[in-house]
């Protein structure tokens, strides 16, 4: 799957369980139906057989496939049933803003704006991709807009490499302010 997809099934994992009770539904169900709702909101369509099968690999590292039986029917039905409860539960409102596409406009500004040398010798925009995809392991996505998470990414990847944006020092506001106005980074 790429980005989009994976984020939007983590996003309507969180969402789901932040309308629910942890204790109430199994979690490795939701995420295979989560998985499988995402693959249809983005239209980038999963067979219920190739994520039944991730999760049975992950689950028997050593074992095979399932079989067409009836243990494989009911697993499948399952993600179906729950598919259309958690759509149901989030009121049919699964279609989010992620914060890809502004992350990819400011690494590219970004690039403009700093020297060659420093934005070649430091891997600024892998470690703010890797920075973004680790956020969806929590809720993170929930609580705060498409643009800070982005900003945020991208201050802390320029942070950890110690990469100063040139003329930050002079400039009236903050760097991450041309980007959004409403952020505040301590």
């Amino acid at each position: 799957m790429r980005s989009i997809p994976i984020a939007t099934a983590c996003t309507i994992y969180h969402k789901f369980f932040c309308e629910t009770n942890l204790d109430a539904y199994d979690p490795y169900l939701i995420a295979m139906s989560s998985i499988y709702l995402a693959g249809k909101v983005e239209e980038q369509h999963l067979r219920t057989r190739d994520i039944i099968n991730v999760a049975n690999r992950y689950f028997n590292p050593s074992g095979e496939p399932l079989e067409l039986d009836s243990r494989f029917w009911e697993l499948r039905d399952s993600i179906v049933q729950c598919e259309l409860l958690m759509l149901r539960v989030l009121r049919f409102q699964v279609s989010f803003q992620h914060p890809h596409k502004y992350l990819l406009h400011y690494l590219v500004s970004l690039k403009n704006w700093l020297n060659r040398h420093s934005w070649q010798r430091t891997p600024v925009a892998v470690t703010a991709w890797a920075l973004l995809r680790d956020s969806y392991h929590g809720g993170l996505c929930l609580h705060f807009q498409a643009q800070h998470i982005a900003v945020a990414v991208l201050y802390l990847a320029l942070q950890v490499y110690g990469v100063e944006v040139p003329a930050e020092v002079e400039a009236e506001k903050p760097w991450w302010q041309i980007y959004t106005m409403d952020t505040e980074i301590p």
